[in-house]
């Protein structure tokens, strides 16, 4: 069974957490890994830095550029996760743009995702329908579980079409915006909750964009199985630092 498939059978609301590869320091990488799973996260995801993030906000794209200027590049991440399953027995995904996993060659890339032990691809520019007719089956030959986005926008029809394609969750874009953090949520987004409840989708759903702190996680995971954070993250590392991690999970969770 896939990890992600494990998280979510544990029946419980799960909490992931994003964060830029390369950033603060360019060797962060594993260390950040083992504190999260140290404070009881349930899923990672490992942000692979692009110079051109359409759908970021300042924070993740700053912290991009940081881990860019730091010597971050695709084959310096798989060097970083070449044993991480010697120590993180969490699910792992990539999150990245299209364009650096196809200037690696994307049979390379997904072949050396399945070696170090990567469990799903979240790749927001990547168009669901391309994805089917091109990349599913080596995403299958290779284990990786396509994960896709939606928005309040998403139509219900794309949305079922998306359902049935997935594996592992939907990622569950909070509002039509950028990444950022944000307080709480307002009535639209409420409305857009429900309204995916209301569809009955076979696949887990988990919310992001806009998680900041145990409020929001809160409203967000009233509606769906999980939340993602990643601004919020990324700015308490700048400050507070690496070994500071449980900190900021402790103060999700309760």
């Amino acid at each position: 069974m896939n990890r992600i498939d494990k998280a979510f059978a544990q029946g419980k609301k799960l909490l992931s957490i994003y964060f830029s590869a390369g950033h603060p320091q360019l060797d962060d990488t594993l260390p950040i890994l083992q504190q999260l799973q140290a404070s009881g996260v349930d899923m990672i995801e490992i942000g692979l830095p692009f110079s051109d993030p359409l759908a970021d906000g300042p924070t993740i794209q700053e912290s991009a550029t940081q881990a860019l200027r730091n010597g971050m590049t695709t084959h310096k991440l798989f060097e970083q996760l070449q044993e991480v399953r010697q120590h993180i027995e969490l699910p792992l995904i990539i999150m990245g743009y299209f364009n650096p996993m196809l200037q690696y060659g994307m049979e390379a890339f997904c072949e050396r995702c399945a070696e170090v032990g990567i469990d799903g691809l979240i790749i927001p520019d990547l168009p669901i329908d391309v994805f089917e007719k091109e990349y599913k089956a080596l995403f299958d030959k290779h284990g990786l579980y396509a994960i896709f986005l939606i928005t309040p926008q998403t139509s219900d029809e794309r949305i079922h079409y998306i359902d049935a394609l997935s594996q592992g969750f939907i990622y569950m874009v909070s509002s039509a915006s950028v990444t950022g953090a944000k307080n709480d949520f307002g009535a639209a987004q409420t409305d857009y909750f429900n309204r995916i409840a209301a569809l009955g989708l076979q696949t887990p759903q988990i919310v992001g964009f806009g998680i900041s702190n145990a409020a929001t996680y809160q409203a967000a995971t009233q509606h769906a199985q999980g939340a993602i954070i990643g601004s919020a993250f990324i700015k308490f590392l700048e400050e507070k630092g690496v070994a500071q991690i449980p900190e900021f999970i402790q103060q999700i969770k309760n």
